[in-house]
């Protein structure tokens, strides 16, 4: 039995005054209308109306029950005018975006100026983080997240890929020599990422991998330096701490700069899959519909 059917039926048993006229109403026989009510009573346990040839009369819990529908069916139809209003109104509210802190500062950051500009009614709250929030309990409304995808459920829409640079300062390399081979890293000071235990590259701080005519080649490297911190290993670069193997997006402007000089370029560095990621039921919702269509248009791949 559809339990808010026949409850629907019931009210306009009630307001009508007959079996026949709800029948009418609802554009059901009256035989249908009467199972319905049946089973309604079946399913309380208890009598709704009094019926006689002439007339039906409310019982005194028919009367309760009746007034407790009106409320039920009048929240059902509250829900749906929301439900309709959320896919039709202008995008706004709070959107929740966590994304990882290199991405997220140099491409994503510059990015939602032009978002802001088309969606002024929607307000941003950005966590830059390497962590993976959990969507569900953390209160995120979308994330961008590297590496594969290991949480069921969610929708993982792909990105371009994550690159990487290996480079080091003029500075550097003056005092210290260019590498010409993987193999002449082992003797220079290589500055190393501390990637969080469960991301899957925890241990490309010890451990750098590159493919060239030979095939894939694994360096084991050591450095005076080992931060979580994108940004502070490009500043120690910079000032001539030693070599690093950092995103392309973030070094990019001090290789036009001439402060970093790209190293081994006939060797190709890995590079990391990168989705955007968010809960299907949450899809529904202007503010994030928008923000998925503007974060595809700007960084597909």
């Amino acid at each position: 039995m559809d339990v808010f059917q026949a409850m629907s039926v019931y009210v306009k048993v009630v307001e009508s005054g007959s079996m026949t006229a709800a029948a009418q109403a609802c554009g059901l026989s009256t035989t249908m209308v009467g199972n319905h009510l049946r089973a309604l009573e079946q399913r309380l346990g208890v009598s709704l109306l009094k019926r006689t040839t002439r007339k039906q009369s409310l019982t005194e819990f028919g009367g309760q029950y009746y007034q407790r529908c009106l409320e039920v069916l009048g929240l059902v139809a509250d829900s749906e005018h929301l439900a309709e209003q959320a896919h039709s109104e202008t995008p706004k509210g709070t959107l929740r975006i966590t994304a990882p802190p290199a991405f997220g500062t140099e491409r994503l950051a510059p990015a939602l100026s032009e978002f802001s500009r088309r969606y002024p009614l929607i307000k941003l709250y950005v966590v830059l983080s390497n962590e993976r929030m959990d969507l569900i309990d953390s209160g995120f409304d979308v994330a961008i997240r590297l590496g594969e995808l290991e949480t069921p459920g969610l929708i993982a829409r792909p990105l371009q890929d994550y690159t990487i640079t290996l480079c080091a300062s003029p500075d550097y390399l003056a005092r210290q020599g260019t590498p010409q081979t993987p193999e002449d890293l082992r003797q220079h000071d290589c500055l190393a990422f501390a990637y969080p235990a469960a991301d899957d590259w925890r241990n490309a701080d010890k451990l750098w991998r590159m493919t060239g005519a030979e095939g894939e080649i694994e360096v084991e490297v050591s450095g005076s330096l080992t931060l979580n911190s994108s940004q502070g290993l490009r500043q120690a670069a910079v000032h001539g701490m030693g070599i690093v193997m950092l995103p392309d997006a973030l070094v990019r402007p001090d290789l036009e700069a001439g402060k970093l000089v790209a190293l081994l370029p006939t060797y190709q560095l890995p590079s990391r899959p990168m989705h955007l990621v968010y809960r299907q039921d949450r899809y529904r919702l202007p503010k994030l519909r928008a923000f998925v269509d503007f974060v595809m248009e700007q960084f597909a791949r």
